[in-house]
């Protein structure tokens, strides 16, 4: 397999915790093939990186819980999660603290990674 690099462009969180964690659960399976995987976070999934959200998560039935799979990635693996700055305001994360590995860029930054990786968007 020639690319291995990949940007996942997660929207849900609250609106849909299963959808985010399925995004996550897949990416923990590639991660453990080698792949290269940071995640962007547009919308709703902006709240993925905010710190202790996913500890609140209670009503999540598929795959693993999300401050699980949140871990694993941050920690296992080192993935970043970018927060799309033009979803920060709307979506009540100004002020708010972030989770380690966090960091909130503009829609621009997206479109650079998309240039260079393969895209899944959840």
């Amino acid at each position: 397999m020639q690319n291995k690099e990949f940007v996942f462009v997660i929207t849900h969180s609250v609106d849909d915790p299963e959808r985010a964690a399925g995004a996550l659960q897949l990416a923990s399976n590639m991660l453990a093939f080698d792949a290269s995987i940071d995640f962007f976070l547009m919308l709703r999934g902006v709240h993925l990186a905010r710190k202790d959200f996913a500890q609140q998560i209670t009503w999540q039935h598929a795959f693993s819980p999300l401050k699980e799979l949140i871990k694993t990635v941050t920690e296992d693996f080192g993935c970043k999660f970018y927060v799309c700055a033009s979803c920060v305001e709307p979506e009540g994360l100004a002020g708010k603290e972030l989770i380690d590995g966090a960091e909130v860029k503009p829609g621009s930054f997206l479109g650079e990674l998309l240039m260079s990786r393969q895209n899944l968007t959840f």
